[in-house]
């Protein structure tokens, strides 16, 4: 038998996942989102039913919705490094399970604490699970192919507020509230197999120093100030304690922006300010959300505490704004490619945000053909406008500076959610005490909505300073004369 040839040395091999298209990894990724926002909505229509089992005022409540979205603004701007250092495959994957675990123990509370302890896990799985998944998304796409990219992204992620409402109010009428987390835990599993079967691992190959101080000191800015808000809302507290803890967010605040003036890679980089289309979609979309995080919060609770609706039938009808926003997904490249950014941003963010303002004055004898009009109507203006935030945002950012935006825009964007509720839940307990009502009453909701929806309306107003032709390579409109004022600059 001849002597077989020597076998090369070992060689460390890796196969990446299978080659598929954008879209399925848009697809892939939107799994994730379907189970956060699921998550959410069926939460949001739970917690007068919750209320009662915890023996709390209902009002109290916002503090399971906020509690989760602090959390998130707390430790997402950790996500793009974690994603650098040790690949977006591998924190994707690592970051649903969190979640899903989170979830359990959810179901499993007893108690208002232990409730808020585990939306805090869930928070920190979250903090790294939507961010990195866009990541992933961002660094996959192409800049032509972003907008679509983006709108398939939110179809499954539209789903979660679309069946949650029904399908929340059903389980706390049915069965126990508990199960409300409990069907996270299947769409997790999926989420966690179709990662690793798809998702090919990128880093970043030039690592670098991973800012501790400043993830302390942000992250004990930004948990002072919403704990301050959180506090101011539900009346909780001393005066001297809720205005101590704002007083010291905004002084740890100054020292996290003095730290960060002299690294080249913060945690949270103010620099990326610097570039027009992300600031003025930082600027304008932070009005936006309020409104937006608000809405799911008074929302169910006007329908059960105002109307006097149970919690399946409430579901039956605050489901239908996401319905309008289902519908955006299919148009919405159509719509930019035809009017641009600015003027969806500026027009159409003052008709959603119009329609917003007209929920205030929902009432038990509306025709309930004109409630759903309205929401589903508002819900795909909304959802438009933050079709073009969410897509404009990167129009400008080098991808060498893609991790550090996505981290600074979802942390922005978590925190103005969870600044919305707070407000909305202040603004309800003011209006409470002015007319010294013992629960919220319909008036009171209705001072709630025109409170968020008038700072809400801010975003459009600072919509029209930006350039009319921004993100034209994005969304197509009026690419022509775009490559050909670039042809005739000078090199």
């Amino acid at each position: 038998m001849p002597d077989l040839p020597p076998l090369p040395p070992a060689v460390a091999v890796i196969v990446p996942p299978r080659r598929v298209s954008t879209r399925s990894i848009a697809l892939i990724v939107a799994s994730a989102m379907l189970m956060e926002q699921l998550d959410g909505t069926v939460l949001a229509t739970a917690l007068p039913t919750m209320a009662r089992s915890f023996a709390t005022a209902p009002l109290h409540m916002n503090i399971a919705l906020t509690s989760y979205l602090l959390t998130l603004a707390m430790f997402i701007p950790a996500s793009g490094k974690m994603a650098d250092r040790y690949g977006s495959r591998t924190v994707f994957r690592a970051a649903i399970g969190l979640f899903t675990l989170g979830s359990v123990l959810c179901g499993l509370s007893q108690n208002l604490p232990e409730l808020v302890a585990a939306r805090m896990l869930q928070g920190v799985g979250g903090a790294m699970m939507s961010p990195v998944g866009r990541l992933v998304l961002l660094r996959t796409a192409s800049k032509s192919e972003l907008v679509a990219a983006m709108a398939w992204l939110m179809i499954p992620a539209t789903i979660g507020p679309i069946l949650g409402p029904p399908l929340g109010g059903f389980i706390v009428t049915y069965f126990s509230w508990r199960w409300i987390f409990f069907i996270n835990v299947p769409i997790g599993l999926v989420g966690i197999l179709l990662v690793t079967v798809f998702i090919e691992e990128m880093r970043e190959p030039a690592r670098t120093p991973f800012d501790l101080v400043g993830l302390v000191l942000s992250g004990t800015a930004l948990a002072c100030l919403m704990f301050g808000i959180e506090m101011a809302a539900r009346g909780a507290g001393s005066r001297a304690v809720t205005f101590g803890l704002m007083a010291a967010g905004v002084a740890v605040g100054v020292l996290y922006w003095r730290h960060a003036r002299h690294l080249e890679h913060p945690i949270l980089d103010f620099r990326l300010m610097r570039f027009e289309t992300f600031r003025f979609s930082v600027i304008s979309g932070a009005f936006s959300r309020i409104g937006a995080g608000a809405t799911p919060f008074l929302l169910p609770m006007m329908m059960q505490l105002g109307f006097g609706y149970s919690a399946a039938r409430s579901g039956l009808i605050t489901f239908a704004g996401s319905m309008g926003s289902l519908a955006m997904r299919f148009v919405a490249p159509g719509i930019l490619r035809q009017l641009g950014f600015r003027p969806v941003m500026v027009w159409i963010g003052f008709l959603g945000t119009g329609l917003l303002m007209v929920m205030a004055g929902f009432r038990p004898g509306w025709p309930m053909a004109a409630i759903y009009l309205v929401l589903i109507t508002g819900g795909f203006f909304q959802s438009l406008t933050f079709m073009a935030y969410n897509t404009i945002a990167y129009a400008e950012i080098p991808r060498s500076e893609m991790s550090a935006a996505t981290s600074f825009y979802t942390t922005q964007q978590q925190m103005m959610l969870s600044l919305g509720i707070a407000i909305s839940a202040a603004a309800l307990a003011g209006s409470m005490a002015v007319a010294g009502h013992a629960g919220p009453e319909l008036g009171d909701f209705s001072v709630a909505f025109l409170v968020v929806g008038g700072l809400a309306m801010l975003a459009p107003v600072v919509s029209t300073r930006l350039d009319p032709r921004a993100g034209a390579e994005l969304s197509g409109h009026r690419a022509r004369e775009v490559v050909e004022k670039a042809e005739k600059a000078p090199v």
